[in-house]
């Protein structure tokens, strides 16, 4: 006979929008996968790091104009005053930091306006890219795909944050702008479906730009939110194909340093760098000033996820930095060759500050991540640019904990939206078989897992002794969701995880 367990829906009433309620104040202290964070400051000192150069980030960057309730993200580059890019972190950040902003809400619902206010002419749920002086789109208008992605992965951070029942539905909106970037086609929206890859944005629509794409694009932590949103499979082909082209650059244009070039060509038959001026200038087929983003994004997907592959991919980046800085954040530069041979002679935090979350990974040297974020942190906001400024903010949200990722229960159409903490941890949570049972030192004796399918029958269970590190081997089952619930010798239960099978 099979055992069954119910599970109950439970529905919660969310507060007036007016009154801004959070569902996940800063600071959060995600449960993030195995990693370090810098030693040398206490926990309350790294979120206080967050709240100060947030509030001077917001000083500088985020302002009221172009309509009385819109806001938009001040890029202060000549008569160019925002872009896509910069509207999506600027989307990612403001719920993030709910909680510890009030205002957090009416920043982001001004935001949202004003990407509304300037479509894409191409896809209508897609923004287009960049304004000017004015507040006239300039440039296209069409999208880029960085931007839409991070657009869209914003309204769900805000429909876990505040709930959907307010003036702007959050999560209608990001499903309308997720459909969009995946499109109804390879010829429209951010993905060539033909292959899985991340177009430029939505203005290919054929010839060779189609084979092409851009590896600070790969933001795999999203795509996973993406495909729990709209049910839609396509996007676990998508994370794989970014994995896919991340070893054959690491393992074939960069043995040794393990660095990803900033554009990828011929994804249709035997991908390999960009030639230089491909899109934007001479470095183009090298380590510059869009994959320096690759070790925070990619990074971030091993973090919430436990992708191995993640791990993998970041600390061979990680380990070559170490060793060609001779251990120095000094002596990290603003843009590689892929060989390692640095192509600059002048450093940039926006490259520092995300190696520094790659760092993170590497839990054999405390020394080498507390160095890289000294260094960060020595920069002032009101010496740099938006482009190093919001880099730097985004990875102190990572690094200090509080980067978090909507539970795909949030997503998928169930309204139970609290974390649940539990004395344990699985990971990861999308697995092809076999995943972690990783248990705290609070726990003594055996503990027992119980994996129930989405009907409420228990399809596996398994014992384990003494331990706080057990392998959990699931792949001989079907693809889906499923609940493992665990429970302690005396019968005590500990909490219930969700899993993906692929």
């Amino acid at each position: 006979m099979t055992k069954k367990i119910f599970l109950l829906t439970i529905t919660v009433l969310f507060i007036s929008p007016f009154s801004f309620s959070q569902n996940y104040p800063f600071p959060q202290h995600t449960d993030y996968n195995t990693h370090i964070k810098p030693s040398q400051y206490t926990q309350e000192q790294l979120d206080d790091h967050v709240r100060s150069f947030y509030d001077g980030w917001k000083s500088n960057h985020l302002i009221n104009g172009c309509e009385d309730d819109q806001y938009y993200i001040y890029i202060d580059d000549g008569n160019t005053i925002t872009v896509s890019e910069a509207m999506g972190y600027g989307m990612l950040i403001i719920p993030l930091m709910a909680g510890y902003d009030a205002n957090a809400k009416i920043y982001f619902d001004g935001l949202y306006r004003y990407y509304k206010a300037h479509p894409s002419y191409i896809t209508p749920h897609l923004m287009a890219w960049k304004q000017i002086t004015g507040c006239v789109n300039a440039g296209g208008p069409d999208s880029a795909s960085d931007g839409d992605i991070d657009i869209a992965f914003g309204l769900l951070l805000a429909h876990a944050q505040w709930g959907s029942q307010g003036d702007i539905n959050y999560f209608q909106e990001a499903v309308a702008i997720i459909n969009d970037i995946m499109g109804e086609n390879s010829a429209k929206g951010d993905v060539n479906q033909d292959l899985n890859t991340i177009k430029l944005g939505d203005w290919v629509s054929g010839g060779s730009y189609m084979n092409g794409t851009r590896t600070s694009d790969f933001i795999m932590d999203h795509f996973r939110a993406f495909k729990c949103a709209v049910q839609d499979t396509s996007w676990s082909f998508v994370v794989d194909k970014c994995y896919d082209l991340i070893a054959d650059m690491q393992t074939n244009y960069s043995p040794e340093a393990g660095l990803l070039p900033d554009f990828i060509d011929d994804v249709n038959t035997t991908a390999r760098p960009a030639d230089p001026n491909y899109l934007e200038g001479e470095l183009d087929g090298n380590y510059s000033y869009n994959a320096c983003r690759d070790p925070w994004r990619i990074a971030t997907d091993y973090l919430i996820s436990g992708d191995e592959r993640a791990k993998e991919a970041v600390l061979k980046i990680d380990n070559w930095l170490l060793e060609s800085s001779g251990g120095s954040a000094n002596h990290v530069y603003a843009g590689y060759y892929l060989d390692g041979t640095k192509a600059v002679g002048w450093s940039d935090i926006a490259f520092t500050a995300p190696f520094t979350v790659g760092a993170m990974l590497d839990t054999a040297n405390q020394d080498w991540l507390n160095s890289l974020y000294s260094k960060i942190l020595s920069s002032n906001v009101n010496s740099g640019g938006y482009y190093d400024n919001t880099l730097k903010l985004l990875s102190l949200i990572t690094i200090s904990g509080n980067y978090w990722v909507p539970d795909c229960e949030i997503l998928n159409g169930t309204t139970e939206n609290k974390k649940q903490n539990t004395p344990f941890k699985i990971y990861p949570t999308y697995t092809s078989g076999r995943v972690t049972l990783e248990s705290n030192s609070r726990i003594s004796g055996k503990i027992t897992a119980g994996v129930f399918n989405s009907s409420g029958y228990q399809v596996l269970t398994a014992t384990f002794p003494d331990s706080h590190n057990e392998i959990l081997d699931l792949s001989k089952l079907q693809g889906g969701i499923y609940l493992i619930r665990v429970t302690s010798e005396d019968g005590n239960y500990l909490g219930t995880r969700k899993i993906i099978k692929e």
